[in-house]
């Protein structure tokens, strides 16, 4: 018997070439005809290029002046190891030497400052002041050190051990990945703090009694100081364009730089009960949300339905009702703070003129306007595609990376 051969397949015009060391090479790679030049392989916008290539290192002191050490995790490690290293030498080299009184100029790197000095040595407690942005700037370092650490080493080997190839996806695998790690811990944390306040669990009013809640527990302010670092590094990311941008890219900068603001404002005006507060009505939903798209990229197809139906709720109840529950607080409790706290006076640690109460209410309802976008324009669809078809619950932003990716293969 004869069998006919069939000629070998041209690729279209424009057709993606896949090297040797891409996702799609071997026995699924377009073949290239051996007569043919391969095409050029076209420029790329930032942002756009394979995140393989975009965390490779181009000398330390490049990185340091491109900031390519938020996405290199062996440059942000050595900026680690440079700072624990200088505080270690003067602690056993030039410390011993020196006068007890004088202390480590490099410790506010690593720990909280700024000890009330009258506090007690059982019960310390520590206010704000200058050298909590030194410890902010160390921090953003570290997060961006853990992120990419367990983002490259961890979570991109895991997807592709679940199939899982295409460069885009791999990204937000690893993105979300991390954001349930983050979340969960810091969510659980922020409970844990909230649990040694009266304010637990959301008892509003005492936002505001006792006013002004300058002196701090040492975790609650690392806590704090930690998130702000947290959320500084996320914008310094998006700002700079060093990962692709998501279909809500406008709508995630301006999530972060109302978040910054309100966290800054409560720390700065004593205000850091509801900052704790805003910080768990965030934490907890977003671990649950992860969670889902993570099952989602895997096409876990029942189980991101079932968690995406645990999801909903908890996103519901945290991210709108309570925060509803705190804007209502500021409409109506602000004036629990006490007459003497009504002025401003720095010096005393109080700020609170009438005028505060808006600076205070306006990041909310912000925050709460951003929430509700989210929530119908991905949130409720999906909830709707899960009811319509059990196998349709997809996060839309994963659907339109899909037709990025296929767009750009096709010009």
């Amino acid at each position: 018997m004869v069998h006919s051969i069939a000629p070998k397949r041209r690729p279209r015009p424009g057709a993606l070439m896949i090297d040797s060391d891409d996702h799609l090479a071997g026995a699924f790679a377009p073949q290239t005809p051996l007569n043919e030049d391969r095409p050029p392989t076209p420029l790329k916008k930032r942002g756009e290029g394979s995140s393989d290539t975009r965390i490779k290192s181009q000398g330390f002191t490049k990185d340091l002046i491109s900031l390519q050490w938020v996405v290199v995790p062996s440059s942000s490690l050595r900026l680690l190891i440079i700072a624990v290293l200088l505080w270690v030498s003067w602690e056993i080299v030039l410390a011993p030497f020196l006068s007890e009184s004088l202390s480590n100029p490099f410790a506010p790197l690593l720990f909280v400052s700024h000890r009330v000095p009258t506090s007690s040595p059982d019960d310390p407690r520590y206010q704000k002041g200058y050298l909590d942005l030194v410890f902010v700037a160390f921090y953003i370092v570290f997060w961006s050190f853990i992120r990419q650490s367990i983002t490259i080493w961890g979570l991109r080997p895991l997807a592709r051990w679940y199939g899982i190839k295409k460069e885009g996806k791999l990204d937000r695998f690893g993105e979300q990945g991390y954001a349930v790690v983050y979340f969960a811990f810091t969510g659980f944390w922020g409970l844990r703090i909230m649990s040694q306040d009266p304010v637990w669990y959301y008892q509003t009013e005492y936002f505001w009694i006792d006013y002004p809640h300058w002196d701090m527990k040492p975790e609650l302010k690392a806590y704090y100081l930690m998130q702000a670092a947290y959320w500084a590094q996320q914008l310094l990311v998006l700002v700079l364009g060093l990962e692709k941008p998501r279909k809500d890219y406008n709508e995630l900068v301006a999530h972060h730089a109302v978040t910054l603001w309100l966290v800054g404002w409560s720390y700065l005006v004593n205000l850091t009960r509801i900052g704790n507060a805003v910080y768990v009505s965030m934490d907890i939903p977003d671990t649950f949300l992860a969670f889902s798209k993570i099952l989602n990229y895997l096409q876990f197809q029942r189980g991101k339905v079932v968690s995406f139906a645990i999801f909903l709720p908890i996103w519901t109840y945290y991210r709108h009702y309570l925060n509803i529950v705190m804007l209502w607080s500021v409409w109506t409790q602000f004036d629990l703070i006490p007459e003497s706290s009504k002025r401003w006076s720095p010096k005393d640690g109080v700020w609170m003129v009438w005028w505060m109460k808006w600076q205070v209410f306006v990041p909310l309802f912000l925050l709460q306007l951003l929430n509700l976008w989210w929530y119908y324009h991905f949130i409720l669809k999906i909830a709707v595609n899960a009811i319509m078809d059990f196998r349709n619950a997809t996060d839309t932003r994963s659907d339109d990376e899909d037709e990025d990716e296929a767009e750009e293969k096709e010009n």
